[in-house]
């Protein structure tokens, strides 16, 4: 199966997650392309049998290069099987406020791309402290103080669950 795992990230864990799930595909026999999401302008869907979509949520919203994506190529991928990696911090917890932001940022993407993936998958991201800049690093560090009170701001944090990830993307390959 040929199969697209592009992505967008800000900080890098998007790009890990995609890296990992495309590294897993291919060892499962599987033609894979991983593509980042800005240079996915003009890519003919019609190569591909499948493709997952990867993007991390900041400030309310998905990046601008894979907004763009999905929305120049919204009738292929709706014909499409396709996987959204939805990635968060807020998917790391249980906090059922955080939950429903996560929903509704995930409904206003739909409702601006007009891509409707065939399934989401809510992925976990990292406080990646390493890459932020100072008034970055000062507004992600309230927000761990405020949400896990055992993060170290000089150590960067890791949520993602990879055997999860895993059994998700199995789960979608075998529907």
């Amino acid at each position: 199966m040929k199969l697209l795992v592009l992505y967008a990230t800000t900080d890098g864990q998007t790009r890990k997650i995609a890296r990992h799930v495309a590294d897993g595909l291919a060892d499962k026999g599987h033609g894979v392309e991983l593509l980042e999401a800005r240079e996915g302008a003009g890519l003919n869907l019609a190569r591909f049998d499948r493709a997952i979509l990867a993007g991390s949520l900041h400030a309310g919203g998905y990046q601008a290069a894979l907004a763009s994506f999905a929305r120049d190529h919204a009738a292929a991928l709706n014909a499409m099987p396709t996987l959204f990696l939805a990635v968060s911090l807020s998917a790391a917890g249980e906090d059922a406020e955080d939950w429903a932001g996560l929903h509704k940022c995930l409904e206003a993407f739909h409702r601006d791309t007009g891509w409707t993936p065939k399934r989401i998958a809510h992925v976990a991201g990292a406080f990646r402290f390493s890459e932020y800049g100072f008034f970055r690093a000062w507004a992600m560090k309230r927000i761990a103080a405020q949400k896990d009170a055992s993060v170290d701001p000089h150590h960067d944090k890791e949520y993602t669950d990879w055997a999860a990830l895993d059994a998700e993307v199995a789960g979608w390959l075998a529907a």
